[in-house]
């Protein structure tokens, strides 16, 4: 491959990128193999996801072929990378054209594995430190012409990059180390005790594992145990009637559980006994009037959250769609981001947005008549911005009849979602009435919604209903207005309910989800748990769906219905291995380590250390284990 004239030479992801870049470069385009070369020279390439991968263990020295407990763990001295057999041809292209270009465009995705996949192969070439300080880094997240070119013109050094492209290189090299060394030490355990098969371990996915298997088992012992509640049916002076809800004092507390319910029935009898007929006080009336903030726009795992519930999708089917949206359709913006907000650059873009909603999904015209696009809701905020923004739709106007009824759908939830940023502040009215009966206390509360805003997009078209963040009590409506502080009221009648306490539901892909990005609540380490709140997720955007199928895959999990549950050979797994691998402290507490080294908080060697360190102690603590798995 023979250039004569200089060029720059743009690398993308894939090849649907490198089509987006070329169709903005000057023209005639010239097709070649492997690449794009425009009118002016520059060059367009491109990887096909990663061209290169972790060498394995036999590559480092041919006595791990044989799998033997004496040899583990394995940690290489120094790490290779080869170029994977199905796409060498491309590898081998992309690296003779980058020794020969005079610039480089990194334009792989706007994120950490985009960056690194394209990293590798530079750092394959071993190009020289003059050559590496000139590459410039190319962010795109939408491929329509004007974005393109837009991103065009605002490059940047790849060398700001480096701390993302670490943190990503230390998460493949950690999951190498965890996933290579456990998966083999578990399976020889595991045969020695009769098991026949390769037992996988992950530093995500087993605990993911044990998040069901804890659930299912917590399922399996529920033990159903009666509660009681009691209400006063209370009577103003105007003869208005409400009721009001007993709150136990702490003299109750030996008979409640941990979760405040009343476990006694003769104490909740008693109480109806002193309350009947008798006169209570007004002891405060509130009304607070509060708002709520429209929903930012998606990141993905939010966008997979809420088409789990709307449509039952799996969040492997939500990311084949939103892939398909962007790379073929180029209607969404980049749909792997795990950002919730955008930039204030796109501000300029509303109207054009705008018009491509109204011509993409005219069943939201209504929704587009009533927004108020002089709003600016929160979402607009470069503070919270990095590589990637949220995920809304372009401005591209397309025949939709082309796409298929999922893509329909989840184009149109997001962009219902875009539009809510439109729309005024939900208002509403939290009422409360505290009154004194016989020096017990009984609360009514109610919400009353003061002015629809953004809501009235999320209407349930069915019953008319709003999905409300809000809950209401019993009470239809509260009289705040006919009673006051001090006025008496008459307890006419008291109600005793007998309830039961009901078992945790089976994870769904919703909630379990919801539980990988919020894995906070299920650390048990106060302290990890603590700094987790704000930073926690098992996994990242892009692998979060791939881990739950794998899971599936290898028949750890099942599903019933729209339930997932462990299997057998998960529930035995888990049941084996000590909790540090099972629960999600450990690998969540990795997770804020790696975001820390993008951040340059943290360093790639203190990482590596300390996992090494983790790996030499499973080893010697799982060598003796007994892994009794059965199917």
């Amino acid at each position: 491959m023979q250039f004569n004239q200089s060029y720059r030479l743009f690398i993308a992801e894939k090849p649907s990128l490198a089509r987006a870049i070329a169709d903005v470069l000057p023209k005639p385009l010239q097709k070649g193999n492997g690449f794009i070369r425009a009118g002016n020279g520059d060059i367009v390439s491109w990887c096909i996801g990663h061209l290169l991968e972790q060498a394995t263990p036999e590559v480092y020295d041919e006595r791990y072929k044989k799998w033997l407990i004496n040899d583990l763990p394995i940690v290489p001295d120094k790490w290779i990378l080869m170029p994977k057999s199905n796409t060498e041809k491309q590898f081998n292209i992309l690296v003779e054209l980058i020794k020969s270009a005079d610039q480089i465009i990194h334009a792989g995705d706007p994120d950490r594995e985009g960056q690194l996949l394209v990293d590798e192969v530079l750092n394959y070439c071993q190009l020289s430190p003059d050559k590496r300080k000139t590459i410039q880094r190319c962010l795109i997240s939408d491929l329509n012409a004007s974005a393109v070119e837009k991103s065009l013109e605002q490059l940047r050094s790849n060398q700001d990059f480096i701390p993302l492209s670490t943190s990503a290189l230390a998460r493949a090299r950690a999951d190498w180390l965890y996933g290579i060394n456990m998966s083999r030490l578990c399976t020889i355990v595991g045969q020695k005790n009769g098991y026949r098969g390769v037992l996988s371990i992950g530093r995500v996915q087993t605990p993911i594992l044990g998040l069901v298997v804890r659930r299912d088992l917590d399922i399996e012992q529920f033990v159903p145990k009666p509660f009681y509640e009691v209400f006063a049916v209370l009577e103003t002076k105007h003869k208005e009637i409400f009721k009001a809800k007993w709150q136990p004092s702490e003299a109750c507390t030996p008979y409640q559980d941990e979760e405040g319910r009343v476990l006694v029935k003769g104490l909740a009898e008693n109480v109806c006994q002193r309350i009947k007929n008798q006169n209570g006080t007004i002891d405060k009336v509130s009304n607070k009037k509060k708002e709520l903030a429209p929903p930012l726009p998606f990141n993905l795992s939010a966008l997979q959250i809420e088409m789990a519930k709307k449509s039952g999708l799996s969040a492997q089917d939500v990311l084949d769609i939103c892939q398909s949206l962007y790379e073929k359709h180029k209607l969404i913006t980049y749909p792997r981001s795990d950002c919730r907000f955008l930039p204030e650059e796109h501000l300029k873009q509303i109207n054009g947005v705008k018009l491509a909603i109204e011509n993409n999904c005219p069943e939201l015209q209504i929704a587009i008549n009533n927004a108020d696009f002089t709003l600016r809701s929160k979402a607009w905020n470069d503070k919270k911005v990095e590589a990637h923004h949220a995920i809304i739709p372009t401005l591209r106007k397309a025949k939709m009849e082309h796409l298929t009824n999922n893509e329909k759908t989840v184009y149109q939830v997001i962009a219902t979602q875009y539009l809510a940023q439109f729309y005024p502040v939900y208002k509403y009215a939290e009422l409360q009435i505290d009154v004194d009966i016989q020096g017990g206390k009984f609360i009514s509360k109610a919400n009353q919604m003061l002015d629809e805003g953004w809501k009235i997009l999320f209407k349930n078209k069915n019953n008319n209903k709003v999905d409300s963040d809000v809950d209401n009590d019993e009470n239809n409506a509260l009289l705040t207005k006919l009673v006051k502080k001090g006025e008496i009221v008459q307890c006419i009648d008291a109600e005793l309910i007998s309830k039961e306490t009901q078992p945790p539901r089976p994870f769904t892909d919703a909630t379990l989800l919801s539980a990988m990005t919020g894995i906070a609540r299920f650390v048990k380490d106060p302290d990890i748990k603590k700094i987790l709140r704000e930073t926690d997720g098992l996994g990242t955007e892009a692998t979060r769906a791939g881990i739950i199928e794998l899971l599936f895959k290898r028949g750890f999990l099942t599903r019933q219905g729209k339930s997932i549950r462990s299997t057998i050979v998960g529930k035995n797994l888990i049941f084996a291995l000590p909790d540090i691998m099972s629960t999600p402290d450990m690998t969540a507490h990795w997770e804020l380590q790696l975001e820390e080294i993008s951040k340059k908080d943290f360093s790639y060697q203190q990482f590596m250390q300390q996992l090494n360190i983790s790996l030499f102690n499973l080893v010697n603590q799982l060598k003796h284990t007994r892994l009794n798995i059965k199917s």
